[in-house]
């Protein structure tokens, strides 16, 4: 994420969180954003210098004028006018960090080799929300070459629990001892 990103995003934070609209503009900034990775010409037309600023305010307005937030519109339109609507993905990502530690939200990824059924997401949402204190917004991600077991990554660190790890553990294991 770009300082620009960090600063704009947490700006708009502030903003949202101050006026009690924090959730909503969340909400909407990932519906946006998963557009624009559908559609990353749209995101490169408002950032084509060769379109006036007016211009590209004008199509942000006929896009979502009504539809979404006010604050919102308003922070892409600066976003546009700055050339820097391509930061948009980082912007969110630091508003949904931030939303996340205020409503003492943890986020993890947890990876296993076959897909997890309802029952089992939702015990291991309940553990971790246990043993951490926090709400848990767990995502569930397949990776065959996990082979077995799970892999839960959070705030930036990685617990291990995959049969690939074990197995990568034991080898490493035997090529350091020495006969």
């Amino acid at each position: 994420m770009t300082r620009t990103a960090k600063t704009y995003g947490g700006a708009l934070y502030d903003l949202a969180a101050e006026e009690g609209r924090a959730e909503l503009i969340l909400q909407e900034m990932l519906t946006l954003n998963t557009a624009f990775e559908q559609e990353p010409g749209f995101v490169y037309l408002l950032g084509t210098p060769s379109v006036s600023k007016e211009e590209r305010c004008k199509i942000l307005d006929d896009s979502f004028r009504g539809k979404i937030d006010s604050y919102l519109l308003n922070f892409m339109k600066i976003l546009c006018e700055n050339g820097t609507i391509r930061q948009f993905s980082g912007c969110m990502q630091e508003f949904k960090h931030r939303y996340n530690e205020d409503n003492g939200i943890l986020e993890v990824k947890a990876i296993t080799a076959v897909p997890m059924n309802g029952t089992l997401v939702e015990k291991l949402s309940a553990k971790l929300a246990e043993v951490t204190g926090k709400r848990i917004d767990l995502t569930c991600k397949v990776d065959p070459a996990c082979l077995g077991g799970v892999r839960l990554e959070m705030e930036g660190e990685q617990l291990d629990g995959t049969v690939q790890n074990r197995l990568d553990n034991i080898r490493r294991q035997l090529t350091e001892t020495v006969l």
